[in-house]
């Protein structure tokens, strides 16, 4: 078993898996990667299940060092990582020997990167997932919902002897694509107005600062929906609803599990992961489309894990 001592941390540096699935109707959110897609690659490089823990680091701020030689693979934004001073790109495993210091320092290009151990990082399940929470305090190195701090340490439990693997540029996620984030239309879409309807889907949004795991505000024209006072209803993932002020919301992993805003629909899990790697004050544009179509993409993407 290799142990990592974590020599840098921030509050936004937190151990996830795919999340915690069957819980809801506890009042227990889901958790989990908010860039799936990169968190599974990060796991492929290493042949791990793809909903193996990792870490995910937020805007950098992140070091660790080795305390016995390991194998390690990074996915997702370029945070500047740097392997004792020398540059390493990601989408990549890579070989971390003892005494050696992995800082991943500021965004580059996306704000997520995922850091990932042969067999997957070593934490109790709590509900099924180690996945952190920390509003739930659940998840986690130590089950409690923290995040990780300096001075914690990560087991993981795989083999480091193995082929060095690297994600070829055709199969990574394009970070600066600017296409519109696909939305899946909702109960309430007929009840906004017609202006409103036209705006959403016609204009750009940016992205407030006042974002976290829970949801990310988006900023522009305000919506004014016109229908009845709602009674709470389950929330999906990626739902983006319209409080009163007519800005909508996109609800990301921490979310809660009722809410009574009307809702424009949900973004896909491929617009999600996209969104997850958009830096405060990006532009984003929303595109309409059937869930059928959502469907059929994302059977497509997950078909490249096997086939690749």
């Amino acid at each position: 078993m290799s142990r990592l001592m974590i020599d840098a941390s921030t509050p936004l540096c937190l151990l996830q898996d795919a999340g915690r699935f069957g819980v809801r109707h506890l009042g227990v959110t889901q958790g989990g990667g908010l860039d799936w897609c990169s968190m599974s690659w990060a796991n492929w490089l290493l042949g791990n299940d793809l909903d193996a823990p990792v870490v995910e680091v937020t805007l950098g701020g992140f070091a660790l060092v080795a305390e016995a030689d390991c194998v390690l693979a990074l996915a997702g934004a370029d945070l500047g990582a740097q392997v004792d001073g020398q540059p390493l790109s990601p989408w990549r495993s890579f070989r971390l020997h003892k005494g050696q210091r992995l800082q991943l320092t500021q965004p580059v290009l996306g704000a997520r990167a995922y850091l990932a151990a042969p067999g997957g990082f070593a934490a109790p399940k709590v509900l099924g997932s180690c996945s952190t929470v920390v509003r739930e305090a659940l998840g986690g190195v130590d089950g409690l919902g923290r995040a990780l701090a300096q001075g914690d340490s990560l087991s993981c439990q795989g083999s480091s002897l193995m082929l060095l693997r690297e994600l070829p540029a055709r199969q990574r996620p394009d970070f600066s694509d600017s296409r519109p984030l696909d939305l899946v239309l909702g109960a309430q879409i007929g009840q906004f107005s017609g202006q409103s309807s036209f705006d959403a889907f016609n204009c750009a949004w940016t992205l407030d600062s006042r974002a976290d795991r829970m949801g990310i505000r988006l900023l522009g024209t305000p919506l004014e929906y016109q229908g009845k006072p709602m009674i709470s209803e389950g929330i999906p993932l990626g739902a983006v609803q319209v409080p009163p002020d007519g800005q909508p919301i996109v609800l990301l992993n921490d979310r809660q599990t009722i809410g009574g805003y009307p809702r424009l629909g949900a973004l896909t899990p491929l617009a999600l992961a996209r969104l997850a790697q958009c830096l405060p004050g990006a532009q984003v544009r929303l595109r309409p489309v059937v869930q059928d179509v959502a469907h059929r993409e994302q059977v497509g993407y997950l078909q490249r894990f096997r086939n690749s």
